[in-house]
């Protein structure tokens, strides 16, 4: 029989590495980031320029600054991971009857750029004791794999990477969730227990969507006959707002080159187009002395009043409107509204000014943008506050990228959204990490092409191939670490003992903790301009008037 104390001294000591491992993998940067009298905390890792990548890095330093984009990817990345293969294996088309190549579906289900993205923004989130920097090469390996072409480095445009990097994200992760939605149907255990429903919907308990997708509606109202159209709803993962021809302008006036209210004349509106040809119809019919003629024509007018009651924008196919040239010209108010607040916000300030000849220009135009942005009306607004900035210096077809990161401390508590178990992680505890992307290591970037268009061979090792590790060694990693803290705690010395005082009174223990203050936004940023980085204030942000081309805003807690 094995001896006791043995047995009690070995389970202490491997209950103690696993606390040790948990607090080095969801805390390695805890001591380093709020020691604020420490040289260590003087940089970040920045990013290589090796073939015109600032369209690239800055975008990247851009988004590794954005909390909730961090704790999607890790909710997605993890989830493909635990869940069983079988659920991403069996394709599921797009429900708008487009059909993709089944390699293209593929990578939208096993979340190929997600996957990668966490890797990059993961490395980038390191704080390095002296300075650093990393090549982005990885990550647009991903992207090349992903979309079977190579991605140019000639003066590209840093929206036009953002945009191809969020829009590929978005359709990864509706591609996921038609997956699960599909495997849910089929009766698959593992998806069953895993992905819970309320009250019969398809929506997972857990899932909070795509951070950068939101939506906006626009609806048309006819000045003449008050006729309202149905409102057409759009989804985006950035907003373009066109910079006026001006000196300066503020960000809520480029706002409202989208959400103000814009009247538009000889507009042809469908309601008085249904009114007028009704209206012909009656003065034909009273003049006609044919009785079959009055007949059809009564039968047209009954269809033309149903539509008109019903809907107006579908009008009935059997009866002759007259050509669109002659239908009547009216005046149209059209109003724009944001639907759906999306948590990140993204917008990209459009600089472009085109002239005669198609050439193109920069408008260098000042833009004041403010740390903290309102949105919506009065009723439903929302609060959003300035996490990162992109800026542009140059010429419309030459120039560099920088960024600005906010230094966000993070917090001491737990963060319940990425790291706390849910239901959707019960059965099986987030894993240390995500699995290397061996097929992409490369020290080189010269393997990518400047033609943007040019196909990948079909070949192309996919990155996820051996990506679905699952290592039982963590199964109890989480009790055991929780057992271990229990036991900590009840081996540690009262904290006022450690001044000398005596124990607090039971009635002294019972009374609830007081709720921490809420800090602070940060005034401190990180300026990364490639490999290198320096510190910077809010107001030297602010200042960048008429270099500011990307702005992203994090959607505020309404605590």
């Amino acid at each position: 029989m094995p001896d006791k104390t043995a047995s009690v001294v070995s389970y202490a000591a491997g209950a103690s590495l696993a606390a040790a491992a948990l607090i080095y993998v969801f805390g390695p940067t805890f001591t380093i980031d709020h020691d604020t009298t420490s040289s260590r905390k003087k940089t970040i890792v920045g990013l290589r320029n090796q073939a015109n990548d600032c369209f690239i890095n800055s975008v990247l330093q851009a988004l590794a600054g954005l909390g909730e984009l961090r704790v999607y990817l890790i909710r997605e990345t993890h989830r493909r991971r635990i869940e069983d293969p079988a659920v991403y294996a069996n394709l599921v088309q797009p429900l708008d009857g487009k059909q993709l190549a089944q390699w293209k579906l593929q990578g939208l289900q096993d979340g190929l750029v997600t996957h990668g993205l966490k890797e990059m923004l993961d490395a980038l989130n390191e704080r390095p004791i002296s300075k650093k920097a990393i090549s982005p090469f990885p990550f647009v390996k991903v992207l090349e794999i992903a979309f079977k072409q190579r991605i140019s480095r000639q003066q590209q445009d840093a929206q036009e990477f953002l945009q191809i990097v969020a829009e590929r994200l978005k359709d990864e992760y509706h591609a996921g969730q038609r997956a699960r939605m599909h495997a849910r149907k089929l009766g698959i255990a593992a998806v069953a227990e895993l992905n819970n429903t309320k009250d019969g919907n398809d929506t997972d308990r857990s899932d909070d969507g795509f951070p950068l997708e939101g939506k906006y509606e626009s609806h048309i109202q006819c000045q003449t006959c008050g006729y309202t159209t149905k409102p057409r709803e759009e989804t985006f993962c950035s907003l373009t707002l066109a910079v006026p021809q001006v000196s300066s302008t503020t960000l809520n006036a480029c706002f409202d080159g989208i959400f103000k209210t814009e009247y538009i004349d000889d507009f042809k509106c469908e309601m008085c187009r249904l009114v007028q040809t009704r209206t012909n119809l009656e003065h034909e019919m009273a003049k006609s002395t044919s009785e079959s003629f009055k007949a059809l024509a009564q039968e047209n007018i009954e269809k033309l009043k149903m539509a008109i009651a019903l809907d107006p924008e579908r009008p009935p196919e059997d009866v002759e409107l007259g050509d669109i040239r002659y239908a009547p010209k009216r005046r149209i108010a059209k109003t724009t509204r944001m639907s759906t607040f999306p948590r990140i916000l993204a917008i990209h300030l459009s600089r472009s000014i085109y002239g005669i000849g198609q050439v193109t220009q920069k408008n260098s135009a000042k833009v004041s943008f403010p740390e903290q942005l309102p949105l919506g009306s009065v009723i439903e607004q929302r609060k959003y506050k300035l996490l990162g900035v992109v800026t542009h210096r140059g010429g419309h077809n030459s120039g560099h990228y920088e960024a600005f990161r906010r230094q966000n401390t993070p917090s001491p508590y737990a963060n319940i959204n990425t790291f706390q178990p849910s239901e959707i992680y019960s059965k099986t505890p987030t894993p240390i990490s995500t699995p290397q992307i061996s097929a992409l290591r490369s020290d080189s970037p010269s393997i990518s092409t400047p033609d943007l268009l040019s196909p990948v061979p079909a070949d192309l090792p996919n990155p996820l191939t051996n990506g679905k590790d699952r290592d039982g060694e963590t199964n109890s990693l989480r009790s055991v670490a929780a057992s271990t803290k229990s036991a900590l705690s009840k081996l540690a010395p009262p904290r006022s003992s450690l001044n000398g005082s005596s124990s607090p009174s039971p009635l002294a223990v019972s009374k609830p903790h007081p709720r921490p203050k809420k800090r602070k936004p940060a005034d401190k940023w990180w300026r990364v301009s490639d490999e290198k980085v320096r510190e910077a204030k809010t107001s030297e942000v602010l200042g960048m008037q008429k270099e500011v081309y990307l702005l992203f805003y994090e959607l505020e807690s309404e605590e």
